[in-house]
């Protein structure tokens, strides 16, 4: 399953427009435009793997709220930690974030996506419904993402929930085992951080 979030995010996320491309402020249509710049790039040979890396990594910092993301999954330990070690914590996690999104684009196939509807939570969230769409290898998945928006005119891409499964639910699950496993020890996580990113 975590397998398939990095692959949803990677296909998701890439854009063959400039890295300044900037989408639609509502959630339904900021996602649809996500769906088909990626699926565009994806399928474009002439763009080689370290361009589609790049586009990868820009567009998720536009477009993901990677920082918030991070807080969510370190769990309660945050309110104890000082600001040194949490800023620490904020570039290992963007670091382990974006290489865990890049070392998965080789994974892509060509499967067809579709955004179906969206509902507005409340001000600062809105789900928006989507698929995978069955294929002769597969049956179909179906989609949920969490769209941030505190900042209306700046949508950003906070969860996605895969068969009712929150991924970012399972990750912050990872590192309370890790955190469990070491008493706590904030630097338990911060060693598996950096060995994920230097590997």
């Amino acid at each position: 399953m975590r397998k398939l979030f990095f692959l949803i995010i990677s296909v998701f996320l890439i854009s063959k427009i400039a890295f300044a491309v900037t989408y639609n402020s509502n959630p339904k249509i900021f996602i649809s435009e996500l769906v088909d710049d990626a699926i565009k790039t994806l399928s474009d040979k002439s763009i080689t793997k370290q361009e589609k890396n790049k586009f990868i990594e820009e567009i998720a910092k536009a477009n993901v709220d990677i920082k918030g993301i991070g807080l969510y999954t370190l769990g309660k330990i945050r309110k104890d930690l000082d600001e040194k070690t949490i800023s620490e914590y904020h570039v290992l996690f963007e670091k382990y974030f974006l290489k865990s999104l890049i070392s998965r684009l080789t994974d892509y196939s060509d499967q067809k996506f579709s955004v179906i509807d969206s509902t507005q939570k409340n001000a600062k969230y809105t789900i928006v419904h989507s698929k995978i769409e069955e294929g002769s290898a597969q049956p179909e998945i179906k989609i949920d993402w969490r769209v941030y928006t505190k900042n209306p005119q700046k949508p950003l891409i906070r969860d996605l929930i895969v068969e009712g499964l929150s991924l970012a639910k399972t990750q912050k699950e990872e590192f309370a085992s890790i955190l469990n496993s070491n008493d706590m020890d904030i630097n338990a996580l911060l060693n598996k951080l950096r060995e994920f990113v230097s590997s």
